[in-house]
């Protein structure tokens, strides 16, 4: 497989798996898996209301914050009370894990990686400088402020904010440059459980 650009002002909206909110999903592997049956997924939810997650049994999930006041996050006795308030910081947590949602302002937007736990990890980094990329079977680069350049051995991807690139069962890596002082790119590697770096 190819490396795949994308836009985020293109992509397409759909309800969360509980109908509780939407969601822009920015790529799903394999193609056409459905909610319970994908080895991973990259998406951009939006919350506007409060309510429960969706739960992903078997699934460790990722989410930052992009836009707005943020959320708080909570589960049952307390073991998850998180305050999803700060732009850019990667919260872990255990897709199964029955979570309500609150809001602490308006509409929030956020950026969410799923994996299925017991093949899969997943690590998202957000760069604010040059960086190179060592090479990935599966994963994510979007550019959420400045512009950047994603240099690689096959082309030269120059990436606006609201831009990036996706691969999946190939190996990809890149020299990561932006350009400007307030340039950030969030980075997501997705590799089998045993490959992944502690």
């Amino acid at each position: 497989m190819t490396v795949q650009r994308f836009a985020v002002e293109h992509l397409l909206s759909m309800p969360w798996k509980n109908g509780g909110g939407s969601t822009r999903e920015i790529v799903c592997q394999p193609p056409g898996a459905g909610m319970d049956a994908f080895d991973w997924r990259v998406s951009i939810a939006t919350i506007d209301r409060p309510g429960p997650f969706s739960a992903f049994p078997g699934v460790a999930r990722t989410i930052m914050l992009l836009e707005g006041c943020g959320v708080r996050l909570r589960s049952a006795q307390a073991a998850i009370d998180h305050r999803l308030d700060t732009p850019l910081a990667p919260f872990d947590f255990d897709g199964g894990t029955a979570l309500d949602c609150d809001l602490l302002g308006g509409t929030s937007t956020d950026f969410n990686v799923m994996v299925r736990a017991d093949r899969l990890a997943s690590q998202c980094r957000v760069l604010r400088a040059a960086h190179t990329l060592a090479p990935a079977p599966h994963g994510l680069l979007l550019a959420v402020a400045g512009e950047w350049t994603a240099e690689s051995d096959d082309a030269s991807r120059p990436l606006k904010a609201g831009e990036g690139v996706w691969w999946a069962d190939t190996p990809f890596g890149a020299r990561l440059t932006p350009r400007g002082d307030d340039a950030a790119m969030i980075a997501v590697r997705i590799e089998p459980r045993q490959a992944m770096p502690r």
